[in-house]
Parts: C-alpha cells; structure tokens; sequence
C-alpha cells in the first residue's frame, strides 16, 4: 500500500521532464522563426531601395 504514492510521485515527475522537453523545444522554434522572418523583412526592405 505504501508503493502507491512513490508510484504517483514518479509518474509525475517524468510527465513534467516530458513537458519541459516540449516547451525548450517550442521556443527554439520560436527564435528561428522570429529570426527567419526578420530577416525576410531586411532583405526585402533592402531589395526595394535598390
């Protein structure tokens, strides 16, 4: 009866390593996206002056 818990316990703590995984890999998403469309916005305000 006592494993329950320690069972619960550890079932939590891999959920939340799996979360963390997740949300590192959205914002490495992020900053290339970010940084993909800010340079598409430099390069086609530097085409235009051309």
């Amino acid at each position: 009866m006592n494993f329950i818990p320690l069972f619960l316990l550890a079932g939590m703590l891999t959920s939340c390593e799996t979360v963390e995984t997740i949300f590192k890999a959205g914002m490495w998403w992020g900053i290339i996206v970010v940084v993909g469309i800010v340079a598409l916005v430099l390069w086609l305000l530097s085409r235009g002056k051309n």
